[in-house]
């Protein structure tokens, strides 16, 4: 689906405050749109197999030096640098600016997706399993 999710981390990325954002956030989906994260070589996600465990998500990481493994997250950081520029110190940001932005890109029609927009894929999911 290519849903864009933007999470502020006010206290920091260490490998606890990412893990705790990650599980938080992704445990409000539903257990059938939480499929896989690619993460790059860093860090912050020493807990991944608590991430994994307590959210259902497969994670694969990228080998290092090799954007291209991740192509879908590289386009959307590009997506977001038309917001937030690299560098922005983003504790100026507010969780519903940042959702503004994730709601702006998520409205916006992909390739990938066959010109649909996560927004309406997202829709179609729910419409779908909420009539079954």
């Amino acid at each position: 689906m290519r849903l864009t999710l933007l999470i502020r981390l006010p206290d920091g990325h260490s490998a606890q405050h990412v893990g705790d954002a990650l599980i938080e956030t992704f445990n409000q989906l539903p257990v059938k749109l939480r499929r896989t994260l690619t993460w790059d070589q860093g860090n912050e996600m020493f807990q991944h197999e608590r991430i994994e465990a307590e959210t259902g998500l497969k994670i694969y990481f990228a080998d290092p030096h090799s954007p291209w493994q991740r192509g879908s997250n590289e386009n959307t950081n590009g997506l977001v640098r038309q917001y937030l520029p690299k560098g922005t110190d983003l504790s100026a940001w507010d969780d519903g600016q940042l959702q503004r932005i994730a709601d702006e890109l998520n409205d916006r029609p992909r390739l990938c997706l066959k010109d649909s927009t996560p927004t309406e894929l997202l829709r179609r999911w729910e419409r779908q399993y909420t009539l079954h």
